[in-house]
């Protein structure tokens, strides 16, 4: 074979599969006259893979139709102003997205992706370039902007603060809520924190609960934030973590509402409930008195009391615990209180008065699912003896320390407000001496845990009455908070804590 056949047949193989190429691609090539008069600028190439589009080539080379007219009408001005002002900024490559109609009627989205081409031999000048269809991404940017559009007007118009942050917790985005609810300007908060550590309790907190939180999708918490002019806003924040496809952490985005309002009411509501706990122990002969209650909110459900009338009569203790903890056990509490102390003040037995009690609460709270546990004891004017009931209740201990032995008050009970006919019976034990100390307090204390989940425990509680039991009662009771403290540092309290200690002096 001759080397020029050859070739040639070498060319017509390449052409062939140029053209097979170009059929099957997405892109449409094509090379029009780039006269300043669009009636002229004829196609004098268009790559046979127009047919996607419904028309063949040959339309346009021929000058049957012009590329113009399949312009989608709402668009053409726009691309004749384009073009005019690419040519008068002298920009000779450029890339246009308009729609086309195609021979059916459907409007398509297409790129254009032109340059300007001089003919090195005639001197002629060309647009040539490719068309691609872009249809399918145009619908998805079109569903991806409404959507954005739906984002942003259900964030501008939310009653509550938004903040989108990145995965350090930087703010990204805002709304203007939360710009009203903080005094600052979007711009002042752009890669900002919004969570304030200046607060020792808040301090204390923070860490442990942000690495919990981060862990979790959602979550609902209650923390701080601070104001441009220095306010502390407490705040109630239901947030999510955002991650990629890959379950990579990529963000946080959470509502928020400002709790100010409602702070305050709690704090008034905190100030009255802890009105009606004792304001000082009685002085008893014979007898050294503490106790102490802490919420795990703004109120809680805990409750203990001093019953005495004075000099030579019985010295009794109420320590009770109402289920679940906020307003609702605070306000159960409080009517709990006022009729036990109405009752008690009657004659009767502990047994007459712990079954009024239940009866009153079965009465309030039986359809609601509440109950409240109790200790009630009384130690005699001759401070011999102890007398108690446990209705629920975690039985109170006495610590001999000349025999370094804990017992517990025990006995059967059940909690108040479950079954108004339930019976229930005082037990008694004999033989109080110098030296021992009765404890009594709620689940609180040794049900609290520490950031790695372990519980305070009553061992631990043991010990510390154990170490200080030649300490005043007063002595006893502080060293057991500040061990608890110590101990659950950095985690957030889940339950009121009340504890009562009574050392036989």
């Amino acid at each position: 074979m001759q080397p020029e056949t050859r070739q040639l047949e070498e060319g017509v193989d390449a052409l062939q599969l140029a053209e097979l190429i170009i059929e099957n691609s997405p892109a449409i090539l094509f090379r029009r006259l780039a006269d300043p008069d669009p009636r002229r600028r004829k196609m004098v190439y268009v790559s046979p893979n127009i047919s996607r589009f419904g028309y063949c080539s040959e339309d346009f080379i021929s000058g049957k139709i012009m590329f113009r007219d399949i312009v989608y009408p709402e668009d053409s001005e726009r691309t004749l102003k384009e073009i005019e002002s690419f040519v008068s900024r002298k920009i000779e490559t450029y890339t246009q997205i308009y729609r086309i109609v195609t021979r059916r009627g459907e409007v398509r989205w297409i790129e254009d992706r032109t340059s300007v081409v001089e003919d090195a031999v005639t001197g002629a000048r060309y647009h040539q370039g490719i068309v691609v269809d872009v249809h399918r991404r145009k619908e998805a940017e079109e569903k991806l902007r409404k959507s954005e559009e739906k984002y942003r007007q259900i964030v501008e118009t939310a009653g509550e603060g938004f903040l989108l942050m990145d995965e350090s917790f930087k703010i990204v985005d805002l709304n203007s809520a939360y710009t009203k609810m903080v005094g600052c300007s979007r711009e002042e908060l752009i890669g900002q924190s919004p969570f304030t550590v200046d607060n020792e309790k808040y301090r204390q907190f923070w860490p442990a609960s942000r690495e919990k939180t981060s862990n979790e999708i959602f979550r609902e918490f209650e923390c701080q934030i601070s104001s441009c002019d220095g306010r502390v806003v407490p705040v109630l924040i239901h947030a999510n973590t955002l991650r990629s496809d890959s379950g990579e952490i990529v963000g946080n985005m959470a509502f928020i509402t400002d709790m100010t309002e409602q702070k305050k009411a709690l704090s008034l509501a905190g100030e009255v409930q802890r009105s009606l706990l004792p304001d000082k122990v009685p002085y008893v002969q014979g007898l050294d008195i503490a106790g102490h209650s802490v919420p795990c909110d703004e109120v809680g459900g805990d409750y203990y009391d001093f019953l005495w009338d004075g000099v030579d009569s019985p010295f009794t203790v109420v320590v009770g615990d109402i289920s679940g903890h906020g307003v609702g056990a605070a306000l159960l509490m409080s009517s709990a209180r006022a009729f036990l102390r109405m009752r008690a003040s009657q004659p009767g037995t502990i047994t007459d008065i712990v079954m009024a009690i239940n009866l009153h609460l079965t009465e309030d709270v039986y359809a609601t699912g509440r109950f409240m546990t109790l200790f009630y004891f009384t130690i005699d004017e001759d401070r011999n003896s102890i007398e108690w009931i446990r209705a629920g209740h975690d039985p109170a201990l006495i610590y001999d320390p000349d025999e370094d032995r804990f017992e517990e008050l025990r006995g059967p009970g059940m909690a108040l407000g479950v079954d108004q006919d339930y019976a229930y019976r005082s037990h008694r034990r004999f033989g109080l001496k110098p030296g021992l100390v009765i404890a009594s307090g709620t689940d609180g204390i040794w049900e609290g845990c520490n950031k790695n989940g372990e519980m305070f425990g009553k061992e631990r509680f043991k010990d510390i009455i154990r170490r200080n039991s030649m300490e005043r009662a007063q002595t006893i009771l502080d060293m057991v908070f500040q061990e608890h403290v110590h101990f659950s540092w950095g985690v957030s309290p889940e339950d009121d804590i009340t504890l009562v200690i009574v050392k036989v002096v």
